[in-house]
């Protein structure tokens, strides 16, 4: 008589460009699932805030940081978590090389992807993505609110570049279901149905399999 197999616990991220609100989303989906929740720590990078000043120069260490750290957190933190339940996370490995291909070129982007290539197998993609949108007005006016040191440098035109790499990255996206929200004028933290909404979204998605598109928000 076989043993019964039991379902894996889901893992679920959120993900899009800088003051979307990832981690913001994260949080208010972790109790409607139960779920733990992994955050991803920028401020660990001592690289970050000279990179903003001078993107050419400060690039190749602080995406190889970023690289590595991001491995060591997934690696080390993903599997173990899912063991105890679902999780929801604030990014996933895979944008990495999203942020790495606009800011390296030539001989430091090859080494980069080389390394890329050899630490992506070993780490587990998610089950669904939240692919979280606005329009630059909104991401600038975000960042700007929540005042972070190291990105009061921050150039708009990178972000605006940032945020059209995220579009062309999620539009071939295919590792695993992709919902699209969005948040130009949605506030999740003061809109609970919004919530709700994609989290029942989620649901769906986990429940179906494949599925990739717009999330409508009613």
């Amino acid at each position: 008589m076989s043993t019964p197999t039991s379902t894996p616990a889901p893992f679920i991220a959120v993900e899009g460009p800088i003051g979307v609100g990832k981690t913001t989303l994260a949080r208010l989906l972790q109790p409607l699932f139960g779920a733990g929740l992994l955050l991803e720590v920028f401020e660990e990078n001592p690289f970050l805030a000279a990179f903003y000043g001078d993107r050419a120069r400060y690039a190749f260490q602080t995406q190889l940081f970023f690289l590595l750290s991001r491995y060591r957190h997934q690696h080390a933190e993903v599997p173990a978590a899912l063991l105890k339940g679902p999780l929801v996370s604030d990014y996933i490995f895979a944008k990495d090389r999203l942020f790495a291909e606009l800011n390296l070129t030539g001989d430091e982007l090859a080494l980069y992807e080389s390394v890329h290539v050899a630490l992506a197998e070993r780490v587990r993609v998610p089950d669904v993505v939240v692919y979280l949108r606005a329009n630059l007005a909104t991401l600038l006016a975000r960042i700007a609110f929540r005042d972070r040191s190291y990105e009061r440098n921050m150039d708009g035109g990178y972000i605006e570049t940032l945020a059209h790499a995220y579009d062309r990255f999620f539009a071939t996206y295919s590792a695993c279901p992709v919902l699209e929200v969005d948040t130009t004028d949605r506030n999740f933290l003061v809109d609970a149905e919004a919530v709700s909404n994609v989290a029942a979204q989620v649901r769906v998605a986990l429940t179906e399999g494949l599925y990739q598109g717009r999330l409508p928000l009613l």
